[in-house]
């Protein structure tokens, strides 16, 4: 019995050191792939150019599509609607869903979208900080026809994944750079 209590106690004095050093904080390592891009055309009226690591998804028999980054676990949201005099709601309508994110961003910038050879005219949300969503956007042609794009990952907008935000964020806004209206 004597022999386990001095065993113990030297565990216990050994164990017990000064020479403790913290890990640093390990992050994945992120294998992002080259920018490359392919023009996407549908039956619906407009084309832009994607990513060639995503896949367009159609969701229904209208114009709703889901563009997929599969290796980066987004998705964009993609909408479009035939205006019929209700450009004014449409916008509010895409204004109040990119701020109801206004509560958990830290900060949400607008950046304006004017083509005027192409009538393409929009605006793009942007968010800073933990969120579902990390860009959202809307286009129009102001008589005819509104797009509008969310894009979500599979899990909040983190510090971790902000390699990989920022990544797609830059194909989002490629987009919309190269976003055409087909004309009837």
């Amino acid at each position: 019995m004597k022999s386990r209590i001095y065993l113990f106690a030297i565990l216990i004095v050994i164990s017990c050191s000064d020479n403790y050093a913290p890990k640093p904080r390990g992050l994945f390592k992120l294998d992002l792939p080259k920018k490359e891009y392919q023009l996407i055309k549908s039956d619906c009226p407009f084309s832009f150019e994607a990513p060639i690591y995503s896949v367009l998804v159609k969701k229904t028999n209208e114009c709703l599509f889901d563009l997929e980054f599969p290796y980066q676990a987004a998705k964009l949201h993609i909408t479009y609607l035939d205006i019929n005099d209700n450009l004014y709601e449409n916008t509010e309508q895409s204004r109040d869903l990119a701020y109801k994110h206004n509560i958990v961003a830290d900060a949400i910038s607008e950046q304006l979208y004017i083509n005027d050879s192409l009538k393409v005219y929009g605006l793009l949300y942007d968010y800073k900080g933990v969120t579902a969503t990390s860009v959202q956007f809307f286009l129009t042609d102001s008589i005819n026809h509104f797009f509008r794009g969310a894009l979500y990952f599979n899990t909040e907008v983190c510090d971790s994944i902000l390699p990989l935000n920022n990544f797609l964020k830059e194909d989002v806004k490629h987009l919309i750079e190269t976003f055409h209206w087909k004309h009837k």
